[in-house]
């Protein structure tokens, strides 16, 4: 099986400077290939001047975000011939034997989308993005609570994308690719649900390891805890998240779904954290979206 990782970067060279030794060191790895969002730090010059013939890397013309960069790893890999594509941002970094054990779940189990526990590098005890239990409501930040959940090793049905992820050729070649207009914020959730529809088989493969700062008020209780809500302090990230979150939300849940994310948008910028001007941001980017719209974030763009 020819395995490649992908990695996509935006200007955050001190990063990619840890991560892409990390990647060197893992055997069974037989490329890495780098997307390059624009950055203006140094990055590109970096990249070329590395002398491990195993990496490659494209600038892009301009800052397409995660989605875009993804989008277009992706599918790069599969054009090279990868068979499995391991997928991450250059903020993370995996375990020294996290594609190891990705390898061997992913050949017994025949998981066509498997990825590790994604752990708050600051206190790798926790999860860095918060999961919602298979066949319960109940949300978890602990992983001990994920370890008690498993069932031979496994969370099913449960991954985050796109922190360390193995897909599958054939998967990629089921489904498409990620969508690239979603800039930053639900492309990586549309995929998961894209494979989802498909029938695709997913887990969570709890002994494999994956850090990632822990960033933003992901999951922030709310409705006297009795639900959680991902406040971001970035407008950018803000409306995108609203607008993706829609579409996702519409195309995969339906509009009961939507009214309730809404509704929960609302309550959380006038009680929980109050932000009335978040509310008007946010339906512009909702509407944006259903009509089709994806430009309204570069207003936010820095």
């Amino acid at each position: 099986m020819r395995v490649q990782a992908v990695v996509v970067t935006f200007n955050r060279l001190a990063m990619l400077q840890r991560l892409v030794p990390r990647l060197q060191e893992v055997a069974g790895l037989e490329r890495i290939l780098v997307v390059d969002n624009a950055s203006t730090d140094g990055t590109g010059e970096w990249l070329t001047g590395l002398a491990d013939p195993r990496i490659d890397h494209v600038t892009l013309a301009t800052n397409t975000g995660g989605a875009g960069g993804f989008h277009h790893g992706l599918g790069w890999a599969v054009r090279e011939g990868a068979d499995l594509v391991w997928l991450m941002d250059d903020d993370g970094l995996p375990a020294p034997d996290c594609l190891e054990l990705l390898l061997v779940r992913q050949e017994r189990d025949g998981l066509e989308f498997c990825g590790p526990a994604v752990l708050a590098e600051q206190d790798p005890s926790r999860l860095c993005f918060p999961i919602r239990l298979p066949g319960g409501t109940r949300v978890v930040h602990e992983m001990a609570a994920v370890e008690a959940a498993a069932r031979d090793g496994l969370i099913d049905d449960v991954v985050i994308p796109f922190n360390g992820v193995l897909v599958t050729r054939d998967l990629v070649e089921r489904i498409g690719l990620p969508r690239e207009e979603f800039f930053i914020w639900g492309d990586d959730v549309e995929y998961l649900w894209r494979a989802q529809r498909a029938g695709a088989r997913i887990a969570t493969v709890v002994d494999a390891h994956f850090l990632h700062p822990a960033t933003d008020d992901l999951g922030t209780p709310m409705m006297f805890g009795r639900t959680t809500y991902n406040h971001t302090p970035s407008d950018l990230k803000h409306y995108c998240m609203a607008r993706n979150n829609t579409l996702n939300l519409r195309a995969y849940r339906g509009w009961v779904h939507v009214l309730l994310f809404w509704l929960k948008t609302v309550w959380f910028y006038v009680f929980t954290k109050p932000q009335p001007a978040r509310i008007p941001l946010s339906a512009r980017a909702a509407v944006a979206g259903l009509r089709g719209d994806f430009s309204g974030h570069r207003r936010y763009l820095r």
